[in-house]
C-alpha cells in the first residue's frame, strides 16, 4: 500500500503561503541549498573514488563547498556566502544580481569520520543581509543566532536526511532516491525532556571546569546519587550525529569550554556550527548555552569565532546552566571541588 507523503517542495510552498507578501526568494534559496546537498550526498556515497591522487577527505570537503557555492551564487537570492572552509566570505560576482540573504555553512561536518565510513553532514543557516549595503563584508555576518531566518543540517548516512527550521518548529525530511525528492518523515519534532543520556568526551575530564565535572559525576552516580536515576553515556565524535540523536531521543550534549580550548574560545565554530544547531534545538523545545548564557545571544566578532556549546533537553540544559551560575557566583562550592572519579580514571585504576 502506497503512503502519500508531503514533499519538501510542497512543504516549502505551504510555508511561504503563510507569509503575506512573500516574494518566494527565500523558498527558492532553500531549494538551491537542498539541490547542492543532493550533490554532496552522491559524492559522499562514492567515498572519494573521484579524488584521484588527492586525499579523499580534502577532496570531499572542497567538493562539498564548491557544490553549495555553484548552486547558490548565481541565483540572485544571496548577497554573500561564508563557508567554514574559507578564510573570508565569498562575495557575489558583479555579473550576478544581489539578493537579500546571507548563507553560512559548514560544507562537510564530520569529514574526519569518513575513513571509517561514519556519518557526515552539512550545516547551514540563513541570515538577512543588511538593507542598503552595496558591498557585503565579513562584518555583515556578525549577527547573533537569534536573528537567523532559517537553519538546518543534512545527514549523509544509511539514508540522507534533512533537519530544517524556518523559525516555526523543526521538521525532518528523508531523501527518496526513487523520485529524487525529500519527503516529510518527522513533523514538528520536539526533544523529549525525560531522557537520561548525556554525551561528552570523557578523555578531556582533566580539563573540565568544576560545574561540568559536577554534572557528569552526578549522572554517573545513577539511582544512588542526587539525580536518583541511571544515565547512559554516549560519544560518537560527530556534532551532527549527536544533534540528530538528541532531537529524536533527548538527552544532552556537552562541548564545554575547558582548559584545553579556553584560549581559542571553545571547540566549535560559532557561526558555521554552534548557532545553527542552537537555533534548531530551541525550535524543538530544547535549550542551548555556552555555559555562561544563551548561545543565540552571543554577538560574533569574527567569521571563524569559536565557542563552547551545551545543548539538548531543556531541563538538563537549565540544570547545567544553574551549576555554572552557582560556581561563578561562589554558591554551594562544596559540590564543585571533588574529583570526578576519586583517585582513578574512567577506564583504569591508578
Amino acid at each position: 500500500m502506497s503512503i502519500e507523503r508531503i514533499t519538501l517542495t510542497q512543504f516549502i510552498i505551504e510555508e511561504q503561503r503563510r507569509i503575506k507578501g512573500a516574494s518566494g526568494d527565500f523558498s527558492l534559496l532553500l531549494s538551491d541549498i537542498v539541490t547542492a546537498c543532493k550533490v554532496i550526498s552522491h559524492l559522499v556515497s562514492r567515498g572519494g573514488l573521484d579524488a584521484a591522487d588527492e586525499d579523499p577527505r580534502h577532496y570531499l570537503e572542497r567538493a562539498a563547498s564548491d557544490a553549495i557555492v555553484k548552486s547558490t551564487v548565481w541565483t540572485g537570492r544571496l548577497a554573500g556566502l561564508a563557508s567554514k572552509s574559507n578564510d573570508a566570505m565569498t562575495p557575489i560576482p558583479a555579473r550576478y544580481p544581489r539578493g537579500n540573504y546571507l548563507l553560512v555553512f559548514d560544507p562537510l561536518n564530520g569529514s574526519g569520520n569518513l575513513d571509517i565510513n561514519f556519518m557526515s553532514g552539512t550545516i547551514f543557516s540563513v541570515l538577512r543581509a543588511p538593507a542598503g549595503t552595496q558591498k557585503v563584508t565579513d562584518a555583515d555576518f556578525f549577527q547573533p543566532g537569534s536573528r537567523m531566518v532559517a537553519a538546518g543540517f543534512m545527514l549523509y548516512g544509511a539514508s540522507t536526511r534533512l533537519v530544517l527550521t524556518t523559525g516555526n518548529g523543526v521538521n525532518v525530511f528523508m531523501l527518496d532516491r526513487e523520485i529524487g525528492e525529500f519527503v516529510l518523515t518527522h513533523p514538528r519534532v520536539e526533544i523529549p525532556d525525560n531522557a537520561a543520556t548525556f554525551a561528552i568526551n570523557a578523555s578531556n575530564e582533566r580539563f573540565w571546569e568544576p560545574p561540568v565535572r559536577r554534572y557528569v559525576k552526578e549522572c554517573l552516580a545513577g539511582k544512588t546519587g542526587p539525580r536518583a536515576r541511571d544515565f547512559g553515556m554516549r560519544w560518537v565524535a560527530s556534532l551532527i550525529a549527536e544533534a540528530y540523536r538528541v532531537l529524536v531521543r533527548g538527552g544532552v550534549f556537552l562541548y564545554p569550554v575547558d582548559d584545553k580550548t579556553r584560549d581559542q574560545g571553545g571547540r566549535l565554530w560559532l557561526l558555521h556550527q554552534a548557532s545553527p544547531i542552537a537555533f534548531i534545538m530551541e525550535q524543538a523545545g530544547g535549550g542551548a548555552i555556552t555555559g555562561r548564557g544563551r548561545l543565540l545571544d552571543v554577538e560574533p566578532t569574527d567569521l571563524h569565532q569559536r565557542t563552547p556549546l551545551i545543548f539538548g533537553s531543556k531541563s538538563e540544559v537549565e540544570l547545567i546552566h544553574g551549576y555554572h551560575q552557582d560556581y561563578i557566583e561562589g554558591r554551594d562550592n562544596d559540590n564543585y571541588d571533588l574529583p570526578l572519579f576519586g583517585n582513578r580514571s574512567l577506564f583504569r585504576n591508578e
